[in-house]
């Protein structure tokens, strides 16, 4: 009985897994499977410098042709910042953004992407998916700061965060398409 019970269990189990793995045949019958991509995978921007770490972990979406800012991602709407999951950053030290200090800990960062300026939030809801709920959870904001805009030269496919070494601590850079956001963060001595 508990052997059947296992060979139904194979029977139920193989379809799944077969639907999540793509599965190529190749000559001598030998069998290569790889996971299906993510059309936009997890990437990370992390910054080390003595006791100070800085990781931030978002999805990357791809421009794929489409008309990015006010389009795809509408204009003063809260955004996740890149896709799927919610970007969430990791400080090991406080830090001062603007005029206002950013304590150690791990945060969500949302956007309100706009064509000249753009108001970056820091908020202590984690684990969060995209910014359906960011309503529910506005009230946990610890901090919002203002962004310039500028154009780049290039055109970037993905959108990409980057954590750059500045001589007051690291600019944090948010760039996609042809539009760049950049945020100083200062380490605090």
């Amino acid at each position: 009985m508990q052997r059947l019970l296992v060979i139904l269990s194979l029977f139920i189990a193989l379809p799944a897994f077969a639907q999540a793995q793509q599965i190529d045949l190749l000559q001598d019958s030998i069998r290569v499977i790889r996971p299906k991509k993510r059309l936009s995978p997890i990437a990370i921007a992390s910054y080390i410098k003595g006791d100070t770490y800085i990781k931030i972990t978002y999805g990357q979406p791809f421009k794929r042709n489409r008309e990015i800012f006010g389009a795809l991602i509408p204009y003063n709407q809260v955004w996740r910042t890149g896709a799927n999951e919610a970007t969430e950053i990791t400080v090991t030290r406080d830090v001062k953004i603007g005029d206002k200090i950013l304590k150690a800990g791990t945060y969500t960062i949302f956007t309100i992407p706009n064509p000249d300026e753009w108001t970056i939030i820091f908020n202590k809801s984690l684990g969060l998916w995209g910014a359906y709920d960011y309503e529910k959870v506005k009230s946990q904001d610890v901090l919002r700061v203002k962004a310039k805009v500028t154009q780049t030269q290039e055109i970037y496919e993905a959108f990409t965060i980057r954590l750059t070494e500045a001589p007051y601590g690291v600019d944090m850079e948010l760039i996609w398409d042809r539009t760049k956001v950049t945020l100083p963060i200062y380490f605090i001595e």
